[in-house]
C-alpha cells in the first residue's frame, strides 16, 4: 500500500521560513512527479510546486522566487522549502505523487499538514 506522510508544518510570523518533507512508503517514488498543493477551507485545492521525476520543477506564480521544490529519490522523499511566508500562504499543504503507466494512472495523496503564518 502507497502512503504518503507529511511532515514540517507548523506557525510561523510572516518573512519566516518553514520546510515541509513528505516521505513516502510502499513503492518507489522514482518515476513519479511529486507536487505540493495547498487547500484552503471553502476553497479548492490548488497546485503550489511541481517536480518531474527528471528534476524539472514549476511553480503557482505567488510562490516563484519563494518556494524551492527539491526531490532525494534515495530517501523517497520530497520537499517544499518556503521562504518570506506571508499570511495569505496559511493552507493545509498536500503532497502528491502521480504518473501514467500505460492507460494506468496512479495518483496518491498524503493527509496534509497546516500551515498557519500569522503575527
Amino acid at each position: 500500500q502507497v502512503q504518503l506522510v507529511e511532515s514540517g508544518g507548523g506557525l510561523v510570523q510572516p518573512g519566516g521560513s518553514l520546510r515541509l518533507s513528505c516521505v513516502g512508503s510502499g513503492t518507489s517514488l522514482l518515476s513519479y512527479a511529486m507536487g505540493w498543493y495547498r487547500q484552503v477551507v471553502g476553497k479548492q485545492r490548488e497546485l503550489v510546486a511541481v517536480i518531474s521525476s527528471d528534476g524539472g520543477t514549476n511553480y503557482e506564480d505567488s510562490v516563484k522566487g519563494r518556494f524551492t521544490i527539491s526531490r532525494d529519490n534515495a530517501k523517497n522523499t520530497v520537499y517544499l522549502q518556503m521562504n518570506s511566508l506571508k499570511p495569505e500562504d496559511t493552507a493545509v499543504y498536500y503532497c502528491n505523487a502521480k504518473k501514467t503507466w500505460g492507460r494506468s494512472t496512479f495518483n496518491y495523496w498524503g493527509q496534509g499538514t497546516q500551515v498557519s503564518v500569522s503575527s
